[in-house]
C-alpha cells in the first residue's frame, strides 16, 4: 500500500499520542500534535479508516488496526535509526537532528534500513534516550523515572528526555546535561521545587521544575 507523507505523519501522530495517554485518541489531540485544523483530521481518518490503517468511530476517538501500527512503528524506527547516525557518524548536536530525521524517515527501501541499523551496530535507543523498535517491531523497555522524583543527596545517570524541542535541547546542553551525565541533587527549593545540582561531579548549577520533569534518570 502506497501512503502520502501526510498519512504516514498522521499514523505515528496518533501511535505517540495513544503511547502517551494510554487511551483512544481524539481527534482535537491529533490537531494539536500536528498544529492543523480538527476539521483536516476528521477528513484525513475517514481516510485513513478506508484504507484499514486506524479504527475510528465518531466521538469515541482513533485507535490503530495492526496494519496501521506496523507502518508508525517502521517510521519510528527509521526516523531514530537516522537520528543516531546524525549524531554518531556525522556529528550533528541532538537539538538539530529532529527535522531531518523527519524528511529520512519516509525514505522506502527496507535494505538501506537493515543495512544502517547494521553499520550503527543495532541500536536499542536514540540520541534523546528514546527506544528503537527492532526490525520485528520490539521496543526495549528499561526502567527509568524523572530527576523530579528523585531526593536531596539522590544521585543517577540522565537516560533520556521527555521534551525533544529544540530550545529546551540546547539550555541542557549549555548546563552540560547530556546522556549518561552523571547528576546529583544538593538542595531542592520548597518554594518552586527547583534543584541545585551537582552535573558529571564538577559543574554545579540550579534547574527549574520543568527541567528536572523532563530529565528521565537511572538511580543510582
Amino acid at each position: 500500500m502506497i501512503l502520502s507523507f501526510t498519512e504516514e505523519n498522521y499514523l505515528k501522530a496518533i501511535f505517540k499520542i495513544a503511547e502517551k495517554e494510554k487511551k483512544t485518541v481524539s481527534t482535537n489531540s491529533i490537531a494539536r500534535h500536528l498544529k492543523t485544523t480538527a476539521a483536516s483530521v476528521t477528513d484525513m481518518v475517514k481516510r485513513l479508516a478506508e484504507k484499514e490503517l486506524i479504527h475510528y468511530e465518531k466521538y469515541k476517538g482513533v485507535s490503530l488496526t495492526l496494519s496501521g501500527n506496523k507502518v508508525a512503528t517502521n517510521l519510528i524506527r527509521k526516523h531514530r535509526l537516522w537520528e543516531v547516525f546524525l549524531v554518531n557518524k556525522l556529528r550533528f548536536a541532538w537539538h538539530q537532528v529532529h527535522d531531518i530525521a523527519e524528511e529520512l524517515e519516509h525514505i522506502e527501501f527496507e535494505e538501506l534500513i537493515s543495512r544502517l541499523d547494521a553499520f550503527l551496530d543495532f541500536p536499542k535507543f536514540d540520541p534523546h534516550g528514546d527506544p528503537i523498535p527492532n526490525a520485528e517491531g520490539k521496543f526495549t523497555l528499561r526502567s527509568q523515572i524523572s530527576l523530579s522524583e528523585l531526593n536531596v543527596s539522590s544521585q543517577g545517570i540522565v537516560l533520556g528526555v521527555k521534551e525533544h524541542q529544540t530550545e529546551f535541547l540546547k539550555h541542557l546542553t549549555k548546563l552540560n546535561i547530556k546522556l549518561g551525565s552523571e547528576i546529583k541533587i544538593i538542595e531542592i527549593t520548597d518554594y518552586d521545587l527547583s534543584m541545585k545540582i551537582l552535573i558529571d561531579h564538577k559543574h554545579e548549577t540550579t534547574i527549574s521544575k520543568n527541567i528536572s520533569q523532563n530529565l528521565l534518570m537511572k538511580k543510582l
